[in-house]
């Protein structure tokens, strides 16, 4: 009997886990709809919103690999929401920051209300 209440007890768990992703799937989904940006791109939009970044630096903040984080940086480029610039030290160096496009976009979303749903605030606020 113990190891069938393991059991329940860990299908329940992958349930839970299975309904948290599908939220987030949605959220990102409605995000994409509203803003015409993945939440990859958003957060990338907000990193940038007080510094520049190098694209190794990105993908430390985002979380993401190198090869990853370079398709968010050309998805966003291609929107002309951030740009690159070139190091003052090492002109080897390219460091990206937001376009004026790039901070209305980011002011557009700080300004919205985001309908986030009750499964993920209890994830996410404190």
């Amino acid at each position: 009997m113990m190891a069938n209440n393991t059991n329940n007890s860990q299908v329940n768990t992958l349930c839970q886990i299975r309904d948290l992703y599908r939220t987030i799937y949605e959220f990102e989904l409605n995000f994409q709809r509203t803003y015409d940006l993945g939440l990859n791109e958003g957060m990338l939009l907000c990193s940038l919103n007080t510094q520049k970044y190098s694209s190794n630096e990105l993908a430390a903040v985002l979380g993401l690999s190198n090869s990853n984080t370079s398709k968010v940086i050309k998805s966003v480029e291609k929107k002309k929401l951030i740009k690159r610039i070139v190091g003052k030290d090492d002109k080897r160096q390219m460091y990206f920051t937001l376009t004026e496009l790039g901070r209305k976009k980011l002011e557009s979303i700080k300004c919205a209300e985001f309908n986030i749903p009750e499964s993920l605030k209890t994830a996410i606020l404190p």
